[in-house]
Order: structure tokens, then sequence, then C-alpha cells
């Protein structure tokens, strides 16, 4: 009887961690760049004497769908949409390196171009400096031009290029922050053959239906988890009743 019982309630807590990712998906169907959460569940034998019918369920690595979103023109100068594969890279507070595909920037306090969530974005050098008082250019494979607001208004200059990169995607894990790190923790080579389109934003690649018929589906399969602990209960209390008779 416990076998069922274990069975069924390692199923069900998994299937409460699924249903938690895709509501998370859900959540950012509208959010720029977001790469929709994949899960994975197998069962794996219980290790131990007297215990080689018992199995329990674990999550595999868990992963994300890199299939690419839909592509909005937005017209304005600092929003950057990548186009196919490859990532942004951007600096972390710690210094660390981290690739998203948000391409709505911002020119900072500072001066820096940063993202939305204020990770400055990393150039070939490092971080990029915008001047005062200019208009920012981004071109397609991601070189940054300024032209002055104030005479002389011809004087275009280069102030950097922003570092595109193109790791496997066996090599990419998403962190707690929504942003992509190597597994290994360290720094991905920039790629010359990414590139993004200026004035663009790439929506989610959430697949908002699918995500509903799954949320459907798991709360099914939840129910079924618990009719069959309810089942074993029962169970339990006719034999405990038919004991009861025969002594």
């Amino acid at each position: 009887m416990d076998r069922l019982i274990y069975v069924a309630m390692t199923g069900a807590r998994h299937i409460l961690d699924q249903q938690a990712s895709v509501a998370n998906n859900l959540a950012n169907a509208s959010t720029t760049g977001y790469r929709a959460a994949e899960s994975a569940f197998r069962a794996v034998p219980v290790e131990g004497e007297g215990l080689p019918t018992r199995t329990f369920v674990v999550g595999s690595t868990p992963g994300a769908s890199f299939a690419p979103g839909a592509v909005q023109d937005t017209g304005r100068d600092l929003d950057v949409a990548v186009q196919g594969e490859g990532w942004i890279a951007v600096q972390l507070a710690d210094g660390a390196e981290a690739y998203t595909r948000n391409g709505s920037l911002q020119v900072g306090a500072n001066g820096m171009l940063q993202t939305r969530s204020g990770q400055n974005v990393l150039g070939e050098g490092g971080p990029i400096a915008i001047p005062p008082d200019t208009t920012v250019t981004i071109a397609k494979d991601g070189t940054i031009s300024v032209l002055p607001v104030i005479p002389p208004p011809n004087a275009v200059s280069v102030v950097g290029r922003i570092k595109l990169v193109n790791p496997p995607p066996g090599e990419l894990v998403r962190g707690a922050d929504g942003l992509f790190r190597l597994r290994n923790g360290g720094a991905a080579q920039a790629d010359p053959n990414v590139a993004i389109a200026p004035g663009a934003l790439e929506g989610s690649n959430v697949n908002v239906v699918e995500e509903l018929v799954n949320m459907i589906s798991l709360a099914r399969q939840f129910d079924l988890q618990m009719k069959l602990i309810s089942n074993a209960e029962g169970n339990a209390q006719h034999a405990s009743q038919i004991l009861n008779v025969g002594a």
C-alpha cells in the first residue's frame, strides 16, 4: 500500500512544480525577449534493501525554449532585436557576464548604455559609455554611433560595438533573474555573424494557447494522483476491517 501512496505523492509534488513553471510562462507572455521555461521529469527507483519496487519522481535539468519570438517595429533608436540565433551580452553587478534577448536599452544616469533592468550592455572592450547631448544610432552589426545635437552636428563618431554572442543552447542556463549564463561560469566569445534589427523588439516566445492546455492537463493529472492516494486510504481501511473480522 505504501508503494502506491509514495509514487502518487511524489508525482503530485512535481506536478505542482510544473504548474508553477507554466504559470510563470503565462505571466511572461508579454515580456520582451522572454524564453519559455521547459520542465522534464522522470521516474527513478528507490535504492536500498527491500525497496526495489518503489520509485519516485525527480525533475530533470530544467531548460528553455530557444524558438524565436515575434519581432515588432518600435522606431525607437535604442530598441534592438536579435535576428535569428544570438544574445546580447550584459554585465552583472558582480562583474560577471550574462546574456539576454531583451533589446530595450536605455542610457543610464551615469551615461552607460544599459538594459531596462539596469545592467550595463557590454561592448568588445567592456561597458559602453554614451556621450551626453548626442543622438544614438545602432547598426545591424551592433556598432554604436553618436551624433552631437549641438554644433558641429555632422561630427559622427563610433563609441563602441555591442557584444553579440551565440553559444550553443546546451551550454546556457537561466538564472533566477531571467538572464542566461554559461554553465561553466565563463564568458562567451563575440560572434560576428550575429545581427540585430535596430528600432525593433522581439516579443516573448511563449505560446499562450499551448501553456493553457498544459495547465488544464496538469490539473487533471494532479486530480488523478489525489484519487490514487484516496483509493490507497480506502483500501487500507477495508484491509483493517477484514483483519478485525478475522480476529
